[in-house]
């Protein structure tokens, strides 16, 4: 029977590396599989990343004051906290293909209503002077993120063999800081209407591949399809391979936990006294580093680069490539060194950053790209019980996405008042 414990410790030294270990894995469905969660995962870095660099460029072209554009920016993270309320249930009611298919209408609707958006005169919410467009775009964007962020680590770690889990959902997590990274440098370049069009052009590789991957083995053992749980890991593991064991250990674990239940059913059932150290983990590993300001530094790096006299050409493509380099790195560490020892590692390089401004930044966002980018995703999605597992992604969704939203309105009017305060 498969433990879903704790999986915080480093592991053995015998370890495969990331790429022999793919390579023992690397059938068409695997790799059709892991493509579209890389490409869902760039997608929502360029979305994070959209922002940052067309902030004077949208401003100037349609007259947008600082609340205007903080209510864009933060709006974004009000649609995530929309998609986290419903991720988990979602992903549980419909599986994880349907789920993708949701959220690529999500994404691509959005996009192209930021790239028509034009001033509108009616009223939206608390704003009398709304780009409802715009807004709107932002918010589809942000439902579309917080279904992703639960369903992509938790999609690649139900088909990824359990030695390889770490490492491929780092690596598919990596797309998220290429996008952003991407977007910061396209965005010196490319108008920001022009930006937008180019963020729907993944869904080109993405649509016609949903056709043919796999639905989670575990998914399909929760449900009651059992007859499917081998043919599809057969599928992902090689017509030669021997699934016979980690079948029957999906078969074995799905039903102990039916015979777990004890009639407390439901969302609740997730907040009993057995789930509180691992519920504790996850809402803390995911609040806190967006408490911490990772909201501001990548939603309005314009502005503290204007507010300190840093070239924002020069900031942006710096930014761009000391992003990918952390992330590269933390992808390459996370199945050697531990999940906790390289989120212990990130957060002593964060408490150190330089006083200079571009160099805060840049120190930033590499030790965020080593591993507070997708390591608490990859600890969210290993640490629950199946029976639980959608309500907790909920949960740590939600955790995540409100502490982003205070962040991301807040922050420019806090850099307003004052710099040094603010950080």
């Amino acid at each position: 029977m498969e433990e879903e414990g704790l999986l915080l410790a480093s592991p053995s030294s015998s370890s495969p590396s990331l790429l022999s270990g793919i390579s023992n894995v690397s059938t068409r469905p695997f790799v059709l599989a892991f493509t579209v969660c890389s490409c869902g995962a760039f997608v929502s870095g360029c979305v994070s990343g959209y922002s940052a660099p067309t902030q004077s460029g949208i401003m100037k072209d349609l007259n947008l004051s600082v609340a205007d554009y903080s209510l864009f920016g933060s709006i974004l993270t009000v649609g995530i906290i929309l998609g986290a309320l419903i991720c988990g249930k979602l992903t549980d009611l419909v599986g994880r293909i349907n789920t993708m298919w949701i959220i690529n209408v999500f994404f691509i609707s959005g996009w192209f209503s930021i790239a028509f958006a034009k001033i509108s005169n009616r009223s939206l919410f608390f704003n009398p002077k709304v780009i409802w467009m715009l807004d709107m775009g932002r918010l589809l964007h942000g439902i579309g993120i917080g279904i992703s962020a639960y369903l992509g680590p938790i999609y690649m770690t139900e088909i990824t063999p359990r030695n390889l889990r770490g490492a491929v959902s780092s690596c598919s997590q990596l797309f998220a800081i290429v996008g952003s990274s991407l977007f910061y440098a396209l965005g010196t370049v490319v108008g920001w209407r022009d930006l937008a069009i180019l963020g729907a052009i993944p869904f080109l590789v993405i649509i016609p591949l949903l056709f043919f991957i796999p639905e989670s083995p575990r998914w399909l053992a929760k449900v009651g399809r059992e007859k499917e749980v081998k043919a599809v890991l057969l599928s992902l593991r090689g017509a030669e391979s021997d699934i016979s064991n980690e079948a029957q250990e999906i078969l074995d674990y799905t039903e102990h936990v039916k015979q777990q239940e004890d009639g407390d059913s439901g969302f609740f059932k997730l907040f009993q006294r057995k789930y509180a150290f691992s519920l504790t983990i996850g809402v803390a590993l995911i609040a806190l580093p967006e408490l911490g300001g990772n909201s501001g530094y990548s939603y309005y790096t314009d502005s503290i680069f204007t507010r300190t006299g840093v070239s924002s050409d020069f900031g942006f493509i710096t930014t761009s490539l000391v992003q990918m380099l952390g992330g590269v790195l933390g992808t390459m560490l996370v199945d050697v060194s531990g999940r906790r020892s390289l989120l212990l590692e990130n957060r002593w390089w964060e408490g150190g950053t330089s006083i200079l401004a571009l160099i805060s930044v840049l120190v930033y966002f590499a030790s965020y790209g080593l591993a507070m980018s997708s390591i608490p995703w990859i600890v969210a999605s290993e640490i629950y019980p199946v029976d639980v597992k959608g309500a907790a992604g909920t949960v740590c969704n939600l955790a995540g996405s409100i502490s982003s939203c205070l962040v991301a309105y807040s922050f420019n009017f806090l850099l307003q008042w004052s710099s040094t305060g603010d950080f």
